[in-house]
């Protein structure tokens, strides 16, 4: 398989931009930041995605280092992804992007169309920005 850093753009941002862009991935990560999540769990959670296009986001953000897949040796087998470090370093990323998101659909009167922000703090993180 070809390094994955080679098709990744130079610039930073692009790169970063590149590295979480897909209708499913923030997503997905929201879910793995709690903890580790089966193929069919994850399926469960977003049932308007495919389990080929599933498999595909998470294969993806496995070679971006944003998710890890430990297998492990039973019958059947089972795997479970979870959020590697540099995949949870997103979570406050992904928390802003969505704040973002809301503001701009404010800006354009536009924010009676708009879906519900799936990220949101976690509990954890939440009671440490509080004590800050």
């Amino acid at each position: 398989m070809a390094d994955p850093t080679k098709r990744l753009p130079k610039l930073p941002v692009e790169r970063a931009l590149k590295v979480i862009a897909g209708r499913w991935k923030p997503v997905i990560l929201y879910y793995v930041f709690d903890g580790p999540k089966r193929l069919s769990e994850l399926k469960r959670m977003m049932p308007d995605i495919t389990q080929k296009v599933l498999i595909q986001q998470l294969r993806e953000m496995e070679e971006h280092g944003l998710v890890g897949r430990r297998v492990f040796a039973e019958v059947p087998a089972r795997v479970e992804y979870t959020a590697t470090e540099l995949g949870l370093a997103l979570e406050p990323v992904l928390l802003a992007l969505c704040r973002w998101g809301q503001r701009h659909a404010e800006e354009q009167n536009e924010l009676d169309e708009l879906a519900d922000c799936i990220v949101h703090p976690r509990a954890s993180q939440a009671r440490a920005n509080t004590a800050a």
